[in-house]
C-alpha cells in the first residue's frame, strides 16, 4: 500500500501547529487560525488545500501543455469561495496564465480538461467542491 504521512505538533498555547511529511521532514510549514483562536501566524488549512490544488492541478497542466510546444512560463491562480454554516469550501475559482508563442487556446482547453480527471486533489474535491477554471495565454 502506497502511504503519504503527515505529522503536525501543536507548539503555542492556541492553535499554532508545526507541519511537516515523512517525504519532506526538514520542511516544516506553519498552520494557525485567525485571532482569536489563532494568532494568524500561519496557513489556514482551507489555504493549504487551495495551494495544495493549485500546485498538483499545476503540474499536470504544465506537463500536458509542454506536449504542444513551449512554456515559457506559468501562473495559477486558486480562489476559493467559502460557505458558512458549516464553514467549508464551496467553489473554487482555477486560473491560469500561460507565456508562450506556440501554445493555443484549445491546447489549454484540452489540458485543462485532462487535468480535471488525473490530478489527485482535484479528484478528491471533485463532487464536493464546484470547480470553475480560466485561462489567457500571454505571448513572451
Amino acid at each position: 500500500m502506497n502511504e503519504l504521512n503527515a505529522h503536525i505538533k501543536l507548539v503555542n498555547e492556541k492553535v499554532r501547529f508545526s507541519a511537516v511529511s515523512d517525504a519532506n521532514p526538514g520542511r516544516p510549514l506553519t498552520l494557525d487560525y485567525v485571532p482569536p483562536v489563532g494568532d494568524g501566524q500561519g496557513f489556514a488549512g482551507l489555504e493549504l488545500l487551495l495551494l495544495s490544488f493549485c500546485g498538483c492541478v499545476s503540474t499536470a497542466v504544465v506537463a500536458l501543455l509542454r506536449r504542444s510546444g513551449n512554456v515559457a512560463g506559468y501562473e495559477a491562480r486558486a480562489t476559493g469561495i467559502r460557505q458558512e454554516n458549516p464553514l467549508t469550501l464551496k467553489k473554487i475559482v482555477f486560473s491560469v496564465k500561460v507565456f508562450s508563442g506556440d501554445i493555443q487556446a484549445s491546447d489549454v482547453e484540452k489540458a485543462l480538461a485532462v487535468a480535471s480527471a488525473i490530478s489527485p486533489v482535484w479528484l478528491a474535491v471533485k463532487g464536493n467542491v464546484e470547480v470553475e477554471t480560466d485561462f489567457s495565454l500571454v505571448a513572451p
